[in-house]
């Protein structure tokens, strides 16, 4: 045996490979693109219409903004769709005025026949209005969800507006007899009804914030708003404060199947956007009260003058009653183009801009369900003044 022979090579234990994951994918982004003078174009001709057609141009400057805003969304670089027309809201808003009209009238007649309790007669009317209109805020939100669509694919709802009006109520009661103090558990529990009948196309929403999470953030508020009545400039601060954290609260919470949102929006953000529609809504209001007085002193004689010459004096204010009804409704409509501007657009902007959203490969393979829903319920919500952008 030969002693000097080497012993045999061993090959070195192998090392296992651990399988690489892959990274998590990234968050998509929510942007408004679009240029911002020529939103402020649209509702400033929208506007103009709206005064030469006394106001009937509205349905058409709505379904306008609302397809200008949902374009210029875009999510996962996709943008948005809105297929409402503004036919669609006149038709809804004259069958609104045909069901309120009546009511009108049968509670007027009712509080006639009952003279001796005319100062409870308004509570009955006031109650049925406030179920109205919580029926009216669910059918609203039903006819935008059904004219909204994404990458080919329309979002819909479920369930009852009456059952949704009947749970507002109580909530509305638990608010009241608490101060208010039930009112974030109130908002969570309408909004989770809300998404829980909302689908994108066969993929069900879901909200998930509590009532607790948002009371936490603003509890505070009920101790100093009976103060900020009383000093005027803590009031918008607070109300723009209060905002935020809705907006922020409300978005972190909306699910869609295994879809998520988040929001990182600052309590201070809309601050500045409140205080300009101030600014702007105090600045025509001078220029209103500027015209009136100018007018009034073009025209002169005065009241006393006015009311000694009888007829004669009022057909000589016509001009003076003129410029007033023409000025306040240019004024309105200035309003209005500044509030939609700045809480309107800008303020969908600085929400979408602190949004992004989670898992939105769950979205990629959903099948088309659902049907278009009238637009009566959007109707009644411009009659009640409820209704929601």
């Amino acid at each position: 045996m030969n002693q000097f022979a080497r012993p045999p090579i061993v090959p070195p234990p192998a090392v296992p490979v651990l399988p690489v994951s892959a990274p998590p994918p990234l968050p998509a982004k929510l942007d408004l693109v679009g240029d911002r003078k020529g939103f402020l174009d649209l509702v400033a001709r929208g506007a103009a219409l709206e005064l030469v057609t006394l106001g009937f141009y509205r349905f058409w400057l709505l379904t306008d903004i609302r397809r200008h805003l949902w374009s210029n969304t875009v999510i996962d670089g996709d943008a948005a769709e809105y297929t409402g027309r503004g036919r669609e809201l006149l038709i809804g808003f004259l069958i609104a005025m045909a069901i309120l009209l009546p009511l009108n009238v049968a509670f007027f007649l009712l509080t006639i026949e009952a003279e001796h309790m005319q100062a409870l007669g308004s509570i009955p009317l006031i109650a049925a209005f406030y179920v109205f209109g919580q029926f009216a805020i669910f059918r609203a939100r039903r006819y935008r969800l059904t004219r909204t669509v994404w990458r080919g694919v329309r979002f819909w709802m479920t369930g009852s507006g009456w059952a949704y009006a009947l749970l507002a109520s109580l909530w509305a009661l638990l608010a009241v007899v608490t101060l208010g103090l039930a009112w974030p558990w109130r908002a969570a529990e309408l909004e989770r009804y809300k998404m829980r009948n909302s689908w994108y196309g066969d993929l069900q929403g879901d909200f998930t914030s509590s009532g607790w999470e948002f009371f936490k953030r603003i509890w505070w508020l009920w101790l100093v708003t009976p103060f900020a009545f009383i000093l005027f400039p803590a009031l918008p601060f607070l109300y723009a404060h209060y905002k935020a954290v809705e907006w922020q609260w409300w978005v972190s919470g909306i699910r869609f199947g295994g879809v998520t949102l988040h929001s990182k929006l600052e309590a201070a953000a809309l601050q500045g956007l409140y205080w300009k529609t101030i600014g702007w809504y105090m600045l025509l209001g001078t220029v209103f009260g500027a015209l009136i007085g100018g007018a009034g002193a073009l025209v002169g004689g005065g009241s006393a003058a006015s009311a000694a010459k009888g007829l004669d004096g009022v057909v000589q204010n016509i001009p003076f009653i003129v410029v007033t009804v023409v000025g306040y409704m240019v004024l309105a409509l200035a309003l209005s183009v500044v509030s939609r501007l700045y809480l309107t657009r800008d303020l969908w902007a600085r929400v979408l801009e602190t949004t992004v959203v989670l898992n939105i490969a769950a979205a990629a393979n959903v099948s088309a369900r659902g049907d278009l829903a009238t637009a009566v319920g959007e109707g009644i919500a411009d009659g009640l003044d409820v209704g929601g952008f």
